[in-house]
Order: C-alpha cells, then structure tokens, then sequence
C-alpha cells in the first residue's frame, strides 16, 4: 500500500482563528480524503505552536500560566477542525512531553556535530510575527511580513550554520524542480534570500522562558525554527525509542503552507534537515492569501472573518466547496460573501442540488422510487456516460497536482452534462407513451449512476454531501468506492431512491428584493386583491387566450421563476412564471392553460414576459388553470 504524508503549519494559538487558517487546514483534509479515496495509507498532521515571548506577555497580562492560556485555545481551535469535518490523523502541541524531549534531541545533536554555535544576537526582531531580520530586509523600517514595529534586540544566543547551506540549497533546488509550488514561490526563495546571501540564524532567546530549555544551557529556550519546524518529525517520534512511523512516513509528500511562511519551509527547515543528514520533504506548496478589502487578513486589521459564523449560515460544504474551488491554489484571491452565495446558488442550489432532487423526483413518479433498469442505448447516453469516465482521470490529474479549483470544475462539467442530459432525453415525453417505458428506464437509469459517480468525486470537497447523497439513493459500501467511478453501471437497479430535502436551499439575495416585488405583481394567485365590482365592459378589455406549454424551463438564478413557451394558434409567446416552487418544467409540457394575451410586457430577470398565466391559490398550494376539454389553442375565453 502506498502511504502519503501531508502537514498544515501548526498554528499559533490566537483567541480565534479565521477563514485563512481554515484555507489551508481545508486543502489538507481534501487532498488526506482524496488519497484515502484512492487506498493510500495516509497521515495528516496538524497542530499548535505554543511557545514564545507573545504568548508569555499575553498570558501574564490576564493573569494566567502559558499553558493556562494555550490550553484553552487549542480547545477552540479543535472544535473549529471538528465543525470544518478536518479528518486529521494526529494533533501535535509542542507542549507535548514528547515533542519536548525529541527538540531537545535534536539541539543537542545539531550543537555536537558543530552545527550550532554560540555567540551575541543583534538584530531586529517583530514580536507578532516571532521573526528576526536584517536591516535590508526591513521596509520602510518595519517588519516585511506584517508592517508592524520592530525592534533591536541584543542578547547571547546560540545560532545555526544556515549560511554553510545556501550552495547545497541551490542545487537541491536544481536537482529538484517541483520542490516548492508554485514556481514563483521558488523564484522568490532564490531571488530575494539566497542569492543575496544567507546569514547564520538565531535559534535560542535569553529574553523569556516560555519556551523547551536547551538541555545543556537552560537559561536558553529553544526557538521557534528548531521548536516549531521539528513538529514534522517529532510527531512521527523521530529520535525517540519507536522510530517505526518515521521510518513508515519520513520524507513527508508535501507540507501545505500559506506563502507568507514558504521561507521558513523551504530554506531553514530544509538547512536543519541536512545537518541532521535526514531526507527533505518532497514538496512545499505555498497557498496564495483570502484578500478582503484593505488586504490580507489579520486579526490586527480588525478584517478576519469567522468561519464559524460562515458555516452556521450556509452549511459546513457549501464553505469548503467556496474556498477551493473560487481561488485556483496558490493564487491569491477575494474573498466576498457576494461571490460565495453566487457560487451558493448557482453550482450549489441550481447544479447539483436540481440535478439530485428532479432525478430522485423523476424515479418516484415513473418508477415508484426504484431504480429501473437500464434497456436502450443511444447517442445521449453514451455521451454522457464518456464525460462520466473521462471526468474521473480528469479529477484524478488534478487533485494529485493540488489543483482543487480544476478538479471541481470538471466535476461541474459532468455536473452540467447530466442536466443537460435531462433536457435532450426529456423523461416527461416518454413518460406519455408505455411503448417509451424502455427508454425511460435507461434515462432514469443513468442519471441516477451519473449521481453516484458525481456523489464519489465531490466526497473530498463536501464529505456530508456525499453521504447524503448516498442515503437518498441506497448508494452501499462497493458502489461508493473510489475505483468504482471509472466503471459504469455499478449502481444496482432495484435499490429504493428516497425524496429528501433540498440538498442546498437557494439564497434569496438583496438584490432579488424587488424583483420579487414584480414577480408577485404578475402572479395573480398570490396577490390578494380588493374585491371591487367592475362592468362587463371592463371584463371586455381582458382578452384572455387558451395555450399550449411547449417548452418549460427554470430561470438562472431565481427559485421561483419559470419561463414558458406557449403556442397561441400559430403565434408563440413567451412568459414568465413565479409557478417554480409548485411545479417541475417537465410537468407543465403538453398543458393547456389561460394566458392573459394583452397584458403590457414586463421585463423579469431581464427576460421579456408577454403575458401572464391565470392560477389560483391558497397560503400553501397553487394551481394553473388549465381546460377540462381539449379546446383548439388560441381559442378566446369567455
């Protein structure tokens, strides 16, 4: 069995992580599933790095112990990976006892080999971001990453060799093109901190004590580039008495970072590695940023947005799909509520949620909610079923590259393809002639396998969804495996397809506010009208029309609105009705109905409407009014 290692960096404790933390925690846990999927023995690491001045003038400052004040932290920051549905395999702290004791392990080997040296520290250090640099490195005075204040820091430390590895680097990154991704990350490693030339970095502080005391000077605490950055080997119990899942899993496949910490991934760990004579990893990926209006998230800014907060208003999937498939991976890229309830209601509510509840719909009403079985083939059918197989190695290509966003669009295009299957083979059609029943089966049939492989795919990205889906269509444990999406016909006929609700509840946005108020304006069922008594002459000025429903179908973007094409005795209109919450397109094909004919134009969704339908209704229920004998199209209604 192949196994695959993948890391987030473990995150500070702060009192609330945002949704750019959850960025990356997300790509991890849906590349760990994806090879889960795929039979790899897999472990996922993540964490918190708990050590450090900030921590210890933050707990002082509210009366509490380091460990006190992480302690309750990483209790929250738990919880979030719980709601976010992280399957991570190990949680490390670097409070651990163990952790503790294997950094101390490697300091000392570091400082026996000749690696770690001792000697006066002075340089400018950002306490927020528990980084030291250089004067050149400075912008405007202030610290590159944050922007905040720095300041000149002296004292006695012990540094390591980083200079004696910049050659050896360079060639490593030679031999090893695909080491850091994207390739710009690459360039600006070598452009901008190697080539100008590495320095010797600081690995112990004199200036606190919240921190793993070097084991053989202990007024000197570790610091965070062999502290925090050893978490990847210590986890796997590197230097302890069970070295077994470091020899399983060392070199890890790839650690997912945001870009912001790529130096410290690919030049100082790599460095720490070699002179410990160990593997370096096999990829850094460095993840662009989630930019709100006036830049990068920080807490600082006061611009974080709360993942919490975003799950209980649109579903723990609806956040996960949002963030890896708006942003290609390692691009930077805006973050709106705006774009994410479009992403809602367009692939969510419209794509996948219709194509699941009009199937599920469809195999009720012609099948008694069972899985027919498939008879007839023809071109439509194996169109869809070639998308179907040349969508799995499509997503396959992407997602073993961490391209999330590609991988999610091809499952959309199959998505698509078997919407638009609906609308080619139109079930409803068939449904009129028993002599059709055969090629129904076959229709029904595979949109329901289409959703079973559609279902197997999107499990990385939206695992409930998933799971759902498997419920409503009795999907069991071989139909579900990963293998089995390159094969069609897996779903067995017979099983019991249950209607369930909405996968995901289209969003009413502001913006469809008015619109809304014109859609009720021209629905005469659900406006209640003051009674008044008018002469037959006014009735006269109605002219009210008998038409035939040749064409029905949803309008993008709205619940409630469907547009109708209506044969008027050779003249064809088209009209737009807010009849969607009560009737299937598919159900209004073939029905005769009373249009008011002269009624002025209206514009709805941009979608001109020449006329309305009559319909009558309660608070719950609608209904068009359609003829009780079969009167010729464009006849007068009296």
């Amino acid at each position: 069995m192949h196994r695959f290692y993948v890391t987030t960096p473990i995150y500070y404790p702060s009192d609330k992580l945002h949704i750019g933390h959850t960025y990356t925690t997300v790509a991890a846990d849906a590349i760990s599933r994806y090879k889960r999927a795929r039979g790899y023995d897999v472990l996922f690491l993540t964490g918190t790095d708990e050590h450090g001045q900030k921590i210890q003038k933050k707990a002082e400052s509210i009366g509490k112990t380091p460990k006190e004040y992480v302690d309750e932290i990483v209790a929250g920051i738990k919880e979030l990976w719980n709601i976010m549905n992280i399957s991570y395999d190990k949680f490390i702290r670097t409070t651990d006892d163990y952790h503790v004791k294997i950094v101390q392990n490697i300091f000392k080997k570091l400082y026996e080999k000749g690696e770690i040296y001792k000697g006066e520290y002075e340089g400018w250090y950002c306490t927020p971001c528990e980084a030291f640099w250089t004067e050149r490195q400075l912008v405007e005075g202030k610290c590159p990453d944050c922007g905040r204040n720095v300041e000149l820091v002296r004292e006695e430390a012990y540094f390591f060799r980083l200079s004696k590895y910049q050659d050896r680097l360079l060639k490593f990154y030679e031999e090893n093109p695909d080491f850091i991704e994207p390739s710009s990350r690459m360039n600006e490693m070598v452009n901008n901190f190697i080539k100008p030339g590495l320095e010797d970095l600081c690995v112990s502080r004199t200036s606190f004590t919240w921190g793993i005391p070097v084991p053989f000077d202990e007024k000197h605490v570790v610091y965070v580039w062999i502290d925090a950055l050893s978490n990847y080997i210590s986890a796997l119990g590197y230097s302890s008495e069970d070295q077994s899942e470091f020899e399983k899993y060392w070199p890890a496949d790839v650690h997912i970072v945001g870009k912001e910490i790529v130096r410290f991934h690919t030049i100082i760990w790599p460095a720490i590695l070699m002179a410990l004579d160990l593997p370096l990893p096999k990829k850094v990926f460095g993840h662009g940023w989630l930019i709100l209006e006036g830049g990068k998230m920080s807490k600082s800014k006061g611009n974080v947005i709360d993942p919490v907060a975003l799950v209980n208003k649109y579903g723990v999937d609806a956040i996960r799909y949002y963030l890896l498939r708006e942003i290609p991976f390692g691009a930077d890229g805006v973050f709106s509520n705006e774009s994410l309830e479009l992403r809602f209601n367009s692939d969510l509510a419209n794509d996948l949620g219709n194509l699941v509840s009009r199937t599920a719909a469809m195999v009720e009403k012609y099948f008694g909610g069972r899985v027919p079985n498939p008879k007839l083939k023809d071109d439509a059918d194996y169109e869809l079923i070639d998308t179907a197989v040349n969508t799995v190695s499509n997503v396959e290509k992407f997602m073993d590259s961490l391209q999330f966003s590609n991988a999610l669009v091809e499952i959309w295009k199959l998505i698509g393809k078997a919407n638009k299957y609906i609308d080619e083979t139109a079930p409803w059609r068939l449904a009129k002639d028993e002599a059709n029943k055969p090629r129904l089966s076959s229709v029904i049939y595979n949109l329901c396998e289409a959703i079973r492989i559609i279902s197997i795919l999107i499990e990385p990205f939206m695992p409930d969804t998933s799971k759902k889906i498997w419920v409503q269509f009795d999907v069991d444990q071989e139909e579900k495996k990963w293998d089995t999406a390159h094969s069609w016909g897996v779903l067995k006929s017979g099983k019991l397809v249950k209607r369930a609700e909405a996968l995901f509840p289209r969003i009413v946005q502001e913006g469809e506010k008015e619109e809304k108020k014109m859609e009720k304006s021209t629905e005469t069922s659900n406006v209640k009208k003051e009674e008044n008594l008018i002469t037959i002459d006014d009735f006269t000025k109605i002219d009210l029309r008998v038409a035939e429903v040749i064409k029905a179908e949803k309008v993008e973007g709205a619940d409630k609105l469907l547009r109708l094409e209506l044969d008027l005795g050779g003249e064809r209109r088209q009209v737009v009705s807010g009849i969607a919450k009560h009737y299937k397109p598919e159900e209004l094909v073939g029905k005769k109905v009373v249009l008011v004919a002269n009624l002025k134009p209206a514009k709805l969704r941009g979608i001109e409407s020449q006329g309305m339908i009559l319909a009558a209704s309660t608070d719950t229920e609608l209904s068009i009014v359609t003829l009780e004998r079969d009167i010729p199209t464009g006849a007068k209604v009296k």
